[in-house]
C-alpha cells in the first residue's frame, strides 16, 4: 500500500509539472516549475528530466527552458480523434470557417467551464494561437450559455454560484437572473449571442448540439471582431449558418428532433 500511495504521488507530480508548462506562456526555469506546483527544486528537476526522456518536455539547449514536448501533440490528437463530437463537427465547422470567414468554435462543458475541442480561425478573424484544449468561463461566452440550456435554473445555480459569476468586462452577465434570462432566451430562438462579454472587441453566435438521446453535449460558435460579426447587420444571417451547421453536427450523433406528442395525447391532456 505503501509503494502504491509513493507511486500515486509520483504521478500526480508529473502530472503538475505538465499542467504548469501548459498553463504558462512561454518557457519555465525549473525554479519555475518548481515555485508553480510547489514542488522542491531538486523533485521538479528530475521529474522534468524524466518527462524530457519520454518526449513529453522539451529542454532548449541553449537557454535550458522547459516546454511541453511534441510527443504531447500525439496524445492530444488521439484523444480528439476518439472524441464522437470532435470527429462529427471538425469538416463542418472548418467548412463554417472558410464560407464565413469568421472563427469557427466547438466546445463541450467540463465541470463550471467549458473546454475547446476544436477551433478553425477564417480571414476576417485571425488568431496566433490554437483555442483547442483551453478553457474559458460558461456565462461570459455565447458557446457557454448554449451549454447552460442543457441544465435547469437549480443545476445552473449548483454548477456556479454567483460569487463565481466575474465580470470580465463591464457587459459580462453576473446575476442568475439575468444568466436565466439569457438562457431562456437562447432556448426560445435556438442561439445564443455575446457581445464583449469576455473580451472587448469581439463577439460570437453560438448554437447547442446535441445527441441521440436529445441531451446538449457541446456548442458551435462563429467569433470575430466586432466588425466581421456587425451583429445588427449579419444577426439572421450568421444565427441561421450556425443553428444549420449544430444541428448537421447533432444529426450526425443520432439526434432526430424533439420528441412530438400525438395528436390524440395532446387532445387528452387538453380535456384533463
Amino acid at each position: 500500500m505503501a509503494a502504491e500511495t509513493g507511486n500515486n504521488q509520483s504521478v500526480e507530480r508529473a502530472l503538475s509539472v505538465l499542467r504548469a508548462l501548459a498553463a504558462g506562456r512561454s518557457e519555465m526555469r525549473v525554479s519555475d516549475v518548481a515555485k508553480v506546483t510547489g514542488l522542491g527544486l531538486s523533485t521538479a528537476s528530475r521529474l522534468l528530466a524524466t518527462l524530457e526522456a519520454a518526449g513529453f518536455v522539451d529542454r532548449d539547449p541553449v537557454s535550458g527552458l522547459y516546454r511541453l514536448g511534441l510527443d504531447m501533440v500525439s496524445l492530444g490528437g488521439a484523444v480528439l480523434n476518439a472524441h464522437p463530437v470532435h470527429r462529427e463537427a471538425r469538416q463542418i465547422a472548418q467548412n463554417l470557417a472558410a464560407e464565413l470567414g469568421l472563427g469557427a468554435n466547438v466546445a463541450v462543458r467540463r465541470g463550471d467551464r467549458l473546454f475547446y475541442l476544436l477551433n478553425f480561425e477564417g480571414r476576417h478573424a485571425p488568431r496566433a494561437f490554437v483555442l483547442a484544449g483551453q478553457y474559458n468561463p460558461l456565462h461570459a461566452t455565447g458557446l457557454g450559455k448554449s451549454l447552460l440550456t442543457g441544465l435547469t435554473d437549480e443545476q445552473r445555480r449548483e454548477l456556479l454560484p454567483e460569487a463565481a459569476l466575474h465580470a470580465y468586462t463591464a457587459n459580462t452577465i453576473t446575476s442568475h437572473e439575468r444568466l436565466d434570462e439569457e438562457v431562456a432566451r437562447t432556448l426560445a430562438q435556438g442561439y445564443a449571442t455575446e457581445v464583449e462579454e469576455l473580451a472587448l472587441g469581439r463577439a460570437c453566435v453560438a448554437a447547442p448540439i446535441r445527441d441521440g438521446s436529445g441531451a446538449v453535449v457541446a456548442a458551435l460558435s462563429v467569433s470575430g471582431p466586432l466588425s466581421a460579426i456587425d451583429l445588427p447587420a449579419r444577426e439572421a444571417e450568421l444565427s441561421r449558418a450556425v443553428i444549420e451547421a449544430a444541428d448537421l453536427i447533432s444529426i450526425g450523433l443520432g439526434y432526430v428532433g424533439p420528441a412530438h406528442v400525438p395528436p390524440r395525447q395532446v387532445v387528452r391532456e387538453a380535456v384533463s
